[in-house]
């Protein structure tokens, strides 16, 4: 049996989600503070991307290292808010919204690992 490394996974995405968290907190402390500039941590893919994990297709019709069956997706920037009248680059609502995606990622983690885990207990048979 290979070994598992899906627990490993979702362990540094909750510890990124949690850097995250912090500094989307620090931004929005900072909402009226003049001159300050709102930040944000690298993307958690960005982050994966330095693993040393590859991928291994077994079958023919699995994806393959350099994405020959996968889909091409294309991804447009979004447009830059607005600056608040106190001279800083912290939007309160936009602030809010990456709030609420870090919940949602952390939500899905914890939702995928207790899955998991039912799936693990089923297979020994408890």
């Amino acid at each position: 049996m290979e070994p598992v490394y899906l627990f490993s996974l979702v362990s540094r995405q909750n510890s990124w989600l949690s850097v995250r968290q912090s500094t989307i907190s620090e931004n929005i402390a900072n909402v009226d503070t003049p001159g300050f500039a709102s930040r944000d941590v690298e993307p958690f893919k960005d982050v994966l991307g330095k693993t040393s994990m590859q991928m291994a297709a077994t079958q023919a019709g699995h994806i393959s290292e350099d994405g020959t069956n996968s889909r091409r997706v294309r991804v447009n920037d979004g447009e830059a808010w607005q600056v608040t009248v106190s001279d800083n680059s912290v939007s309160l609502e936009q602030e809010l919204i990456k709030s609420g995606e870090v919940a949602r990622q952390h939500s899905l983690n914890t939702q995928l690992v207790g899955s998991f885990y039912g799936l693990m207990k089923s297979s020994l048979g408890r």
